[in-house]
């Protein structure tokens, strides 16, 4: 038997159970992961709580891990025994020791690549390169605003900015995150527990505001974030820290100056086996290469994936957090 975090009901960390369970074998096109490191994200909290809807109950939880292929199934031919791989984009059930998933949503692993680091960045980093490379093709000279700019994504899409020759303006929610933030490459910060951050964009970008803004908290930072937005821009909403964004007025856009809004996924990037492992060829290039740093990982043990949540949720964390089997 194989250990895994499952949920049978929606709600809070408490409804997360350290469970036996028995890994499912191969499909013909599948292939099945031994975890030696595991991906967390705030998506998951999302699955947990119900705003995503589980496919089943007991629902395993987490798309995100990286390991050593443990058994393929019959038609599969990218992939073999033993081979070291990571995957970021599901299905549910990276919280284990053994995962089960489509060989088209895993990639090969270089060996310049930890397992703690692809576990950490994969999720993340993809996610950043969509955005970053694709979403809006940032160019060197652009200032773009980028919310919670020294959590998961924002230290990474910090890095990747700067590389990029573009200016970053990242929100934060104390000091420290701000030093945090800046040491990754952060032009300059705003912290949002004590400043508007409509009012700072504008006085750093000379009343330009940002061509584009990516937020990732929702709710929370809606109206800001169409305040900061120069016109023509584009906002990119692509996550719900702090809850979704609802009962959108379209006329606003106009409003504000004739602004472009989107609301991505990774999955409409990484659509096929080909555009994932380009993806994530080019991040697994930027963390070898030193221009991503993937360091200070905080770790805990599966058994103790709650009390991750709990920490990720409260914005106690900096950076990546995984969990270890």
């Amino acid at each position: 038997m194989a250990k895994r975090i499952q949920f049978s009901t929606i709600g809070g960390p408490e409804v997360l159970e350290y469970v036996d369970f028995e890994p499912a074998e191969p499909g013909p096109q599948q292939v099945r992961v031994r975890n030696k490191a595991i991906g967390l994200n705030f998506i998951d909290t999302y699955y947990r709580s119900g705003l995503y809807p589980a496919p089943s109950m007991p629902s395993g939880l987490g798309n995100e891990g990286a390991g050593i292929v443990d058994a393929v199934g019959s038609e599969v031919t990218r992939f073999k025994v033993g081979d070291r791989v990571a995957y970021g984009t599901g299905p549910l059930g990276s919280y284990s020791d053994l995962h089960t998933l489509p060989q088209d949503h895993l990639v090969h692993l270089p060996e310049a690549i930890s397992f703690e680091q692809a576990a950490a960045v994969m999720l993340k980093g993809l996610t950043v390169q969509y955005l970053l490379r694709q979403t809006y093709d940032v160019k060197s000279g652009d200032t773009i605003l980028f919310h919670a700019a020294a959590g998961g994504v924002g230290s990474l899409a910090c890095q990747w900015a700067k590389s990029l020759g573009a200016k970053v303006i990242g929100t934060v929610s104390s000091a420290e995150k701000a030093a945090h933030a800046k040491a990754l490459g952060a032009w300059e910060t705003i912290d949002y527990s004590h400043e508007d951050v409509a009012k700072r964009v504008l006085e750093l970008t000379d009343g330009k505001k940002c061509p584009v803004v990516y937020d990732g908290v929702g709710q929370d930072t809606w109206l800001t974030s169409l305040d900061c937005v120069a016109p023509r821009g584009l906002l990119v909403s692509f996550g719900n820290a702090s809850g979704p964004v609802a009962g959108v007025n379209l006329g606003i856009l106009a409003q504000k100056g004739s602004l472009y809004v989107t609301r991505p996924t990774l999955g409409s990037y990484a659509n096929n086996a080909e555009n994932l492992q380009r993806m994530a060829d080019e991040l697994f290039e930027m963390v070898a290469s030193g221009k991503l740093q993937v360091d200070n990982i905080q770790q805990y043990a599966l058994k103790d994936a709650a009390k991750a949540q709990i920490e990720l949720s409260g914005r106690r964390t900096t950076g990546s957090t995984i969990l270890v089997p």
